[in-house]
């Protein structure tokens, strides 16, 4: 009998694909499915995707949480600051700025503004003399001056007995409160116009606080 035919197959097989064989079959199988962190330091295990997804996830609610905190304390301030706007106008003591709060501080603004005060009047009276002493006039420019002296003194004099009065009778009112600051409260609001003052006056004039 004839001896067996060598296949052709085998005789003209590539040696580079015999060798590439064991190779592809000894090469360690890999996860697909894990990604790299970039933040992951060399000789740690990867984290996985699940693991990564979830700390992006984590970061944006942070910045979006930080975003509608900020959002809400804006619209928070704003809620405040237009209370106290109404207050000031309606004189309610649960918005009212911390520097106008509290009985001692309504009563002094209740004193001065019961009364008249020369203060009050020192800035129309301050462009009367500021018109005269601009005038080229000896006789006004002097009188211009005098008129400067006058007032100094009445607000003076006024302020003076106004801060006795008041503290007088801020001991008689409130022996136990803390009354530090309320005579020059009291004082810096007499300087300001009536119609200026905040917060706006509850009294009428000649009415007893």
């Amino acid at each position: 009998m004839p001896p067996h035919p060598v296949p052709l197959g085998f005789v003209f097989r590539s040696r580079a694909k015999e060798e590439k064989a064991p190779a592809a079959v000894k090469a360690p199988l890999t996860d697909s499915k894990q990604t790299r962190d970039p933040q992951a330091k060399k000789g740690r295990p990867t984290p996985k995707r699940s693991a990564a997804q979830s700390q992006r996830r984590s970061v944006a609610t942070t910045s979006m949480s930080r975003k509608e905190a900020a959002k809400r304390q804006r619209e928070e301030r704003r809620a405040q600051l237009e209370k106290q706007r109404q207050a000031l106008a309606t004189g309610d003591e649960r918005y009212l700025p911390v520097r106008d709060k509290g009985p001692v501080r309504k009563f002094a603004r209740a004193f001065v503004d019961s009364r008249f005060n020369v203060a009050e009047f020192f800035l129309p009276m301050a462009v009367v003399i500021l018109v005269l002493s601009m005038v080229r006039v000896g006789a006004l420019q002097s009188i211009a001056l005098l008129l400067w002296l006058v007032v100094i003194v009445l607000i003076v004099l006024d302020s003076v007995a106004t801060g006795f009065r008041l503290k007088k009778q801020l001991a008689e009112r409130f022996p136990d409160d803390n009354r530090k600051g309320a005579v020059a409260y009291a004082l810096m609001r007499s300087l300001q116009m009536r119609r200026l003052r905040l917060p706006k006056p509850q009294v009428k004039r000649g009415e007893r606080p």
